[in-house]
Parts: C-alpha cells; structure tokens; sequence
C-alpha cells in the first residue's frame, strides 16, 4: 500500500469503508479520498442503488467483491478496515453505528446521531464501553470562522457572553429540494428538521457557551409549503403544463435544469445528464409541487435558551431567504461580534477603545466553508495517535461525548415544539 513520509515517520493511508453512497458519501468523503489519496483510503462500500454504488466503487477502485447493497452484508465479514464512515439516512444511523462499534471500527458518522435520545444515549456509550472513536460530522466547529469566533471569546476580548443570537438561512431552494421535496421532509423518514438541520447550530452555541443550558424553549410551523397554500393553476408536478411555473420561486424546472449555482441538479441521478434530470422530474419526488408532497417538517422554527450563568441564546431557522448562510450577533459585557458565514467575515468591535477589528477567511468553496476538510483530517489524525493514546474517551473536538449536549438540545426543542412552547429544564 502507498505510504508517505512527515516528520520522519511513514504513514499508511486510513482504510475506510463507506456505508451510504449518497451526496456526502461520494462527493464529501469519496471527495476527499480522490484529493488526498495518501490520507484516506476506501476499500468496501455498502449501497442500496446499484449504479451509485459501481460509480463509487470504480472511482475508488474497489474491488466487485468487497461491494454490498447492505451494511449488513458490508459489516457479516467483519473488520476489514481501520474506519467505517456511515452516510447512511438518519433513522439508519444507530445500528450500523453500533454494529460497526463492536467489531472494532472508528467510525465518522453524519448527523445526527441517532432519531431518538435512548438510541444517541446508547451510542455515547458504547464508544467508550468499545474504546472506539466515535466522530460526528459537526462539521462548522472545523471551519475558520468558527474557530476565530471561538478563540476570541475564549481570550475575552468581548468579556463575558451575554447573548448570542444565531440565524440559520436555510435559502427557500435548499428549503424546496432538501426539507420538502427531498430526504429529509418528513419526520417518519427522517428526523425533526431542529435535529436533522440545526443540530449544527445547537451544536455551536454549545460550543460556544462551553456551559450547560439550563432551560429552552421552542415555537414553529409548516406555514407555507401546504397544498392550502398552492397557488390557482398549479399542477402536481412542474413538468404538467404548470400555469405558474415561470414565475414560482419554487419551479424544479428552474431549480434543476436552468440554475447553474447551486448544483441541486447533481442529486437527481447518480449520472446527472440532461435526459436523466428530464426522467426524475417527471418520474421522481424533486419534480412534484411544494405545496403538493407528503411533506410535515418545519419551515421555520426558533429556540430560546438559558445556560447555567444566566446568558442566553436565540436561534432562528427559516426556509425563506435568497442566500444560504449563517448569520450572528454575540454581545458581551466588554463588547461584540457580528458576522455573516458565507460572506466570510467577522467584525468584533469592543467597548473600551470603540476600535472595530475586521477578520476575513478564505473561502475555498467547501459546502461547509472548510469544515468538511476540516473534519475529515482532524478524524485521521485521531485514528493515527490512537494507538499511542489508546483512549476514545472525549477525543476530537466532535467525539459523541462533545455531541451529545446539542442532540438533547434538539429533542427537547422539539418536544417544546409540540407543547406549544412550554420550558424544558435540565438536569445534567
């Protein structure tokens, strides 16, 4: 096998395999082993739909027999690699992940972790029952801006936290393809949208807090993506002569075969070609109407929180904006930060001397402004220094141990949801 030299020690790529080769198994990790071939290697894959798994395997050169349509059958043979990164859907997370765990894998894991708290609970400790790593895709805690965020409050340049108030701008096109025509629109399939989308955002005031929340408190609805709201001659697909098409925000014909940014289109077939996309619009979920799918998650929600010292936080998600972005705003008693994630850039501006500091990043166009990369390296590094650790216990910045707080923040923000707002306290 190809090894490389750093340091004066030569390192073998991590062996992988992939369970679920779908958007982020092929174009996020697959992505990443095709970039850095000396880091990261897959050697299995485990997948449903025939022609992604053979793109998959082909592009990493995986042989026919270590190709499965289930990981189940990928993980009957036992450990056959250093890691098992696991795309899988979201209600499909918790047993993989433990089988995985017991035969002696270190696992990267998307979020969520699992759809219900006992499941996320089990698997907190079952890595550390295994003495596995257990790493969760929390991906923004990598990224740059996050990272400066968190360094200047952690250097109290701003004093003490008071408030942090963080916006999720889902983008009303990432809204339609994802959380109403797509995987992730209803909660039978996949999980609340709080936990499905915004366990990075819960995930990140956490983060930031570095206390435990005390108490919160949710509201939201499913005000508009409802067949009430379908406007006068509208049809069940876009594709069925649709009177108002040309002007719906929404149009899949729009989104998918006219759009040039963002690449929706990609995620209609394993080969995306003109023909293909054409097919799924008239055959598949992402051409049908948004007022008319068998969607029931949230287009919007808030969380209101309380921490132990008192501080508070308010976030907000909303299907409805122009860009998709992450925007803040965090006072502190000596001063504040405000910033805009896609447009990558923070301004601090501090009481004492009214001077305002400016840090701008790089954007190098990662999904996830970096933190794909981010994450991917930092679990490869923890998998390489295991051994001379030989300790899972709260490794890595998003070990499930650091992963655990925001996942209970999620589902008490949704039962909150469904009590009309009633508080949820905490015991930790």
């Amino acid at each position: 096998m190809t090894s490389y030299d750093k340091g004066g020690f030569t390192m073998k790529p991590i062996t992988a395999i992939l369970l679920g080769a779908g958007s982020r198994g092929t174009y996020i990790f697959g992505g990443y082993a095709t970039k850095y071939p000396l880091h990261l290697k897959f050697i299995a894959v485990a997948e449903p739909n025939e022609e992604k798994r053979a793109i998959f395997a082909a592009a990493h050169g995986i042989p026919t027999e270590q190709c499965f349509a289930t990981w189940e059958e990928a993980l009957s043979q036992g450990k056959v690699a250093d890691a098992a990164v696991i795309c899988t859907q979201d209600h499909m997370h918790f047993a993989p992940s433990m089988k995985a765990l017991s035969l002696g894998y270190h696992i990267m894991l998307e979020k969520p972790m699992a759809t219900s708290e006992e499941e996320c609970i089990q698997l907190e400790a079952a890595s550390r029952e295994h003495n596995r790593l257990l790493m969760l895709s929390h991906v923004l805690r990598y990224t740059q801006f996050w990272s400066a965020i968190k360094k200047i409050i952690a250097g109290k340049e701003i004093g003490k936290i008071v408030h942090i108030q963080l916006t999720e701008n889902v983008g009303h096109q990432h809204m339609a393809h994802s959380y109403v025509r797509g995987n992730w629109r209803n909660t039978t399939v996949s999980s609340p949208i709080v936990l499905a989308k915004s366990s990075h955002d819960l995930d990140i005031l956490s983060w930031l807090m570095d206390q435990p929340a005390s108490r919160l408190s949710s509201f939201g609805s499913l005000m508009h993506f409802r067949e009430d709201q379908a406007p006068e001659g509208s049809t069940a697909r876009c594709t069925d002569g649709c009177a108002v098409e040309r002007s719906c925000p929404y149009s899949a014909i729009r989104i998918y075969l006219e759009e040039k940014k963002p690449h929706f289109s990609i995620h209609l077939a394993p080969d995306p070609t003109l023909d293909n996309r054409l097919h799924a619009l008239h055959n598949g979920p992402y051409g049908r109407c948004v007022y008319r799918c068998d969607n029931n998650v949230m287009d919007h929600q808030v969380v209101n929180l309380e921490f132990k010292d008192g501080a508070t936080a308010a976030f907000t998600l909303t299907g409805f904006t122009a860009k998709t972005t992450r925007t803040l705003h965090i006072t502190g008693t000596q001063g504040e930060i405000t910033g805009d994630m896609s447009e990558d850039w923070l301004s601090v501006n501090l009481f004492s001397t009214g001077q305002t500091n400016t840090y701008r990043f790089v954007n190098d166009e990662d999904s996830h402004g970096g933190g794909d990369e981010g994450y991917i390296a930092a679990f490869i590094h923890e998998v390489r220094s295991f051994d001379e650790r030989k300790d899972a216990s709260r490794t890595g910045l998003t070990s499930a141990q650091a992963s655990l707080q925001s996942h209970m923040l999620a589902f008490a923000a949704e039962k909150s949801r469904l009590q009309n707002g009633t508080p949820i306290h905490f015991n930790w």
